[in-house]
């Protein structure tokens, strides 16, 4: 896989967002830059205001995730006036990074020196569980509009620290469930690289296709962001007799998985079924009509036939030409969240907002379809994308409900 085949961007920058969907992998630079006029608890003419920090990748590999969550945060706002609940809103974007280190800085930063009332965003799972005793001690919000894995709002929550995504075994699961009832019998062949994400894949699916009947065919861990040829893995599917396969590949390696699942013949007698980071955003076009066909578990899709979503998508598309990814939504669904929030709570602390969540209840005018919180994480319905051609471009065309989920054990 090489740059050329996905122009302007980086083969690196590719991979890191595989990292970045949910996992614990290591994730350079940190800073913060006010977006919109600074203002302080009174407002200018007495109007209240907030501080809100959004901490995303503005730099390295995870750029383009970052890039997405902040034209969905801004889309947001530029729709509802800069305002959160009536509190005119100040936006403080400061640089996540790469690693927990820099993402635990940064969020230092926000809180400290630009003493922020909330931060909002982070793509690494070990930096929102490093910024728990952070916003802990200083009694703030921390808001996860990305990072996926399960400790976060399972055995390591802190109740400053709430979720607005998803957790990556409730992807993994209904599709395990729907797999089991179709090829159960069969076998399925489980492969995903040797990484935490990865591994919390894989175990929530098996998990949940063992639990419904049905047969693990094999299993492979391909080496994490080093691995491009992956023949030797496809003639150990081949062999196996499996009936289908279960990925999660994301960025780069979802490319060249794909298009090597085609070439190598399999996609026409195996079908291939993966976490729907396999063909999401920008991927799905360099993947090309060796995408066609393939099957993904989302809590998104643009294609998602509801009012909100309609509204939301042809928003996101006219302002930035491009069809929104579900980074964006999450960011989306993060501002309308803290509106909500800040509307019910009795001031900005960090425990009036937990509060707030805690009572939200249904979240109706989401692009993702109604949802609502169950503990400090969505609970929320989970979609079967199939990728199909319309109106000349790939898209993921939803094709059922596979059921609505909260948090997995």
């Amino acid at each position: 896989m090489t740059p050329a085949s996905f122009p302007g961007i980086s083969r690196r920058r590719l991979l890191g967002a595989a990292a970045a969907v949910g996992g614990l992998a290591a994730l350079p630079a940190c800073g913060s830059s006010v977006e919109e006029e600074p203002s302080g608890k009174g407002g200018k003419g007495g109007k209240r205001a907030v501080k809100v920090g959004l901490m995303i990748p503005q730099s390295g590999t995870y750029a383009g995730l970052g890039k997405d969550m902040k034209q969905g945060w801004d889309l947001w706002l530029a729709r509802h006036g800069g305002e959160f609940g009536g509190y005119k809103v100040t936006t403080v974007t400061a640089d996540e990074g790469e690693t927990p280190q820099t993402g635990v800085a940064a969020a230092r930063k926000l809180l400290q020196s630009e003493e922020v009332d909330a931060v909002v965003g982070v793509v690494n799972s070990a930096t929102a569980l490093g910024c728990a005793p952070l916003v802990a001690e200083a009694q703030k919000l921390l808001l996860v509009a990305n990072a996926g894995a399960g400790p976060i709002t399972g055995a390591k929550r802190s109740p400053y620290v709430w979720r607005v995504s998803f957790q990556n075994a409730q992807i993994a699961a209904v599709l395990g469930e729907h797999l089991a009832a179709k090829h159960g019998k069969d076998g399925v062949y489980v492969i995903a690289p040797d990484y935490a994400a990865g591994a919390e894949f894989s175990a929530a699916f098996a998990k949940a296709f063992k639990k419904a009947g049905g047969k693990v065919a094999g299993s492979a861990k391909p080496p994490f962001a080093t691995t491009t040829d992956y023949q030797p893995y496809l003639s150990k599917i081949r062999a196996s007799g499996a009936k289908a396969v279960f990925c999660f590949f994301a960025g780069a390696e979802a490319i060249a998985f794909v298009k090597q699942y085609e070439q190598f013949g399999l996609a026409d007698s195996v079908p291939l079924y993966g976490a729907g980071f396999l063909t999401e955003g920008a991927v799905l076009a360099a993947q090309g009509k060796a995408a066609l066909g393939v099957r993904t578990s989302l809590h998104y899709s643009d294609q998602l036939d509801n009012p909100a979503n309609k509204s939301f998508a042809a928003a996101y598309s006219g302002k930035y030409d491009t069809p929104p990814s579900v980074y964006a939504m999450q960011a989306w669904d993060a501002a309308n969240v803290l509106d909500r929030a800040l509307k019910a709570a009795d001031d900005t602390s960090g425990d009036a907002l937990g509060k707030a969540l805690k009572g939200l209840g249904t979240i109706d005018d989401s692009p993702r379809g109604s949802w609502s919180f169950s503990g400090q994480n969505p609970k929320q319905t989970f979609y079967l994308r199939t990728v199909e051609s319309k109106g000349g471009k790939l898209v993921n065309a939803v094709s059922d409900e596979l059921g609505t989920t909260a948090q997995i054990a």
